[in-house]
């Protein structure tokens, strides 16, 4: 049996995927990115291969995406994040989408036709904000885990506004609530509507709105701000953090079936 593989190296995560001839997939796998790109990236591809049950051989071409994607030595082919996340959210929602990938040091919001053709997109700015990196800090400040701002946003009963974008300038803002008697809760949903507005200003969406992405993947909140703030419907994948790697797989399946990846 022969599969193809995607992998997409992100500051913070590696996530890999495993596809068959049909664009099935077989398994996932996840790691911190850590420091050694190249070791992880072995490390994820043995997991996957692992759990599908199958060996290195059958692994007919690789494509890797992401901030480490030129670290990956088996790796056939690179693609940018732009091409691989629209390809793995039009996977799943195969018509026009407006796919909004909010990562760990950047968004981006990427509009595809109905047969996934690329019509646009936009980056943030060079800035944490409207990120993963913004919301980590934000639970640095309030001496929390990341993993648990979702369950606390959601227990949210008013609605406090940040008025600052800067992580920096956030947090000393945050301080300042803490100090007039906010409440945690109420604080950290703040912090997730000024995700979402910082979002909000990137660009208009058309068709379907996506999110993929880990940030997503935590903070399922977050789906339901923007659909208030977009006022439109949002869908999510499955498996949001691993849609890059996703588009990654299935654009080794194509090129390899075009002949423009060897066999390995």
């Amino acid at each position: 049996m022969s599969c193809y593989c995607g992998i997409d190296i992100g500051a913070s995560t590696a996530k890999l995927v495993l596809v068959d001839p049909a664009g099935r997939v077989l398994a996932r796998a996840m790691r911190h990115s850590g420091v050694d790109y190249a070791r992880t990236a072995d490390a994820c591809l043995a997991e996957a291969l692992a759990a599908a049950g199958l060996t290195r051989d059958e692994v007919r071409s690789a494509v890797s995406t992401g901030y480490g994607r030129d670290n990956v030595p088996w790796s056939r082919d690179t693609m940018t994040e732009i091409a691989c996340h629209g390809r793995g959210a039009h996977a799943c929602f195969p018509q026009q989408i407006t796919v909004v990938d909010i990562g760990a040091q950047d968004s981006k919001m990427i509009h595809l036709d109905g047969e996934g053709r690329r019509l646009g997109f936009k980056m943030n700015r060079k800035c944490a904000a409207g990120t993963g990196a913004f919301l980590e800090e934000i639970a640095h400040r309030l001496g929390l885990d990341a993993s648990d701002l979702n369950a606390l946003a959601e227990s949210s009963t008013k609605q406090v506004t940040l008025g600052s974008f800067c992580t920096v300038f956030a947090a000393t803002e945050i301080l300042e609530k803490i100090r007039a008697g906010e409440r945690v809760e109420d604080i950290v949903c703040g912090a997730f509507r000024s995700v979402v507005k910082r979002i909000l200003e990137m660009d208009c969406p058309q068709g379907q709105l996506v999110m993929t992405g880990g940030v997503i993947a935590h903070n399922p909140l977050l789906a339901r701000l923007m659909e208030e703030a977009f006022g439109r419907p949002v869908q999510v994948p499955p498996w949001p953090q691993f849609a890059g790697a996703l588009g990654a797989a299935l654009f080794a399946l194509d090129k390899s079936e075009k002949g423009t990846l060897p066999c390995s």
